[in-house]
């Protein structure tokens, strides 16, 4: 005997079928744009913020080594606390433009106004554009976000992919589609390269979520769930085996 779910959202494909309001994209990029001045706005007053991992940036951009372990110098003695992925778009930066305090903190701005893009986009699927841009708004004036895309913690990056793994989901629970799930098991994959386990507090809700509602057979789901797990292992498990590979004696502590 097999059982097949319900739609979450019944409405959501018939929603993205109708024409876009004419003054949805105006709307839109305002809200984007507003994002950015508001994440941008003197912001080389953070100075290097966390000069902790500016250290690890400033090193990541002299030395192609210490850009893959997430090293604290260039000689590469220790690494920092957590993986590297967080680090690298600002070490990219500082080795593109120099090194500064704009140079290491606009790409974490930046992923905040990705952040409200992608947050956009989930909310508009399902609850219109009127509420998309509401979501949004609110999301880009809380005080910890605001703090948060113009310091250089991992927390930004983290953010950022958590809000595509939900997205991801999202767009999966629509049609039981398989290639968003395992977009979603990418992400929060990748996440994990970001913080570690605080990427995973998000999986049993979302795993239960979609095994639960997502509207296909029970069999299919499982394996659906079963690939995405795989995904996750693989976007975060690269690096891991890569340094465990690494001789010891010639990588950072």
């Amino acid at each position: 005997m097999t059982t097949a779910a319900l739609p979450l959202f019944p409405a959501a494909e018939a929603r993205a079928r109708t024409g876009r309001p004419r003054w949805e994209r105006p709307a839109l990029a305002g809200l984007l744009i507003a994002t950015a001045a508001l994440l941008l706005w003197d912001l080389g007053s953070s100075g290097y913020a966390n000069s902790f991992y500016s250290a690890a940036v400033q090193a990541g951009s002299e030395s192609w080594k210490a850009f893959f372990f997430g090293s604290s110098d260039a000689g590469n003695s220790i690494t920092v606390d957590k993986p590297p992925a967080a680090l690298w778009p600002m070490m990219l930066s500082v080795r593109l433009f120099g090194l500064g305090s704009w140079q290491i903190l606009v790409p974490q701005a930046l992923m905040g106004v990705a952040t409200t893009a992608v947050l956009y986009a989930a909310v508009r699927r399902h609850f219109g554009p009127g509420a998309a841009l509401l979501g949004g708004a609110a999301f880009a004036l809380t005080p910890v976000a605001a703090l948060m895309f113009r310091f250089n913690n991992p927390d930004a990056l983290l953010t950022l992919l958590l809000t595509v793994t939900v997205y991801c989901l999202l767009r999966a629970l629509d049609g039981a589609h398989t290639r968003w799930l395992v977009g979603a098991g990418g992400a929060v994959g990748f996440a994990f390269l970001t913080k570690t386990l605080q990427a995973f507090v998000i999986l049993p809700p979302l795993t239960v979520l979609y095994a639960v509602c997502a509207p296909t057979r029970l069999r299919r789901r499982l394996g659906q769930l079963l690939l995405a797990g795989l995904a996750m292992v693989l976007a975060g498990g690269w690096w891991v085996a890569i340094v465990e590979l690494w001789p010891a004696a010639s990588r950072p502590y």
